[in-house]
């Protein structure tokens, strides 16, 4: 059985530059595309903070999103909560070279912080958006 205070871990490659997929992860033109198309603003710089609301069929949820730490072309920490509910998850993405592509791997902790009676919540939930978000919808946008 998997300890519930285990982090989410999602991995992916890519047949593209580290550069590529460093810009996917960072730069909100190329955001919207593949991430949240209603991502109002981003900064890949630490202390940027920005809101969007996300509709899962169930309910609204406003996202609440802090950037804490940027280590340009490798790391982005993200400070991952949501407005009027309990919980706060650290989200990482890391790219790294790999032969002539690359490689993101997604880290997401605090998971159970949240509301477990909550469906959007659970663990099986949030493996399944982000290894549909690296292995499906950025994999598209990265092949073009």
């Amino acid at each position: 059985m998997t300890d519930p205070s285990a982090p989410i871990v999602v991995e992916h490659s890519y047949d593209v530059p580290k550069s590529t997929v460093w810009k996917a992860i960072t730069e909100r033109e190329q955001m919207v595309n593949w991430f949240f198309d209603n991502l109002p603003e981003f900064r890949a710089e630490p202390g940027f903070e920005t809101q969007f609301d996300t509709d899962s069929g169930r309910r609204v949820f406003r996202h609440l999103w802090k950037i804490t730490e940027v280590i340009p072309g490798q790391i982005i920490v993200y400070d991952w909560r949501y407005e009027g509910i309990s919980g706060t998850g650290k989200v990482t993405f890391e790219v790294f070279e790999e032969g002539e592509g690359s490689r993101l791997r997604v880290t997401n902790e605090g998971i159970e912080s949240f509301p477990n009676e909550m469906p959007e919540f659970t663990r099986e939930s949030c493996e399944d958006g982000w290894t549909y978000l690296l292995q499906t919808s950025l994999k598209q946008y990265l092949d073009g």
